[in-house]
């Protein structure tokens, strides 16, 4: 019998309703975000600067700051940018819950985003 216990299979905590509903939210304001940036360059360098300024400050993790800075690199690649971004493993849910795409969207198209959730 190996040394890790059973139970350590099932310990993982499940998201509460709330937390996949909040999730589900941040997906949707990224995907119209992403679609938004991918159409508009003048947004890549602004995430860029931001993206940057966290890591120099200590706000952003190494880990964090890879993602961030690699997912850019890709953004020609709109279908790899696209996938990567609205993956939903728990690593991507909780790099999006720190993201650098500020200023993207107005008030009104992030109301408009999160309206066309409401829908499905």
């Amino acid at each position: 019998m190996s040394g890790h216990s059973k139970r350590s299979c099932y310990s993982r905590r499940r998201n509460s309703p709330q937390q996949d509903s909040l999730d589900q939210q941040i997906r949707c304001l990224h995907q119209a975000m992403a679609k938004k940036l991918l159409a508009n360059n003048e947004y890549f360098e602004p995430v860029c600067r931001t993206i940057e300024a966290r890591y120099a400050s200590g706000k952003m993790g190494y880990g964090c700051y890879l993602f961030w800075s690699s997912l850019m690199e890709h953004s020609a690649d709109a279908e790899l940018f696209l996938s990567t971004l609205l993956d939903n493993s728990p690593s991507i849910r909780k790099y999006r819950r720190k993201t650098p795409f500020i200023g993207i969207l107005t008030e009104q198209e992030r109301q408009q985003a999160l309206d066309e959730l409401t829908f499905y």
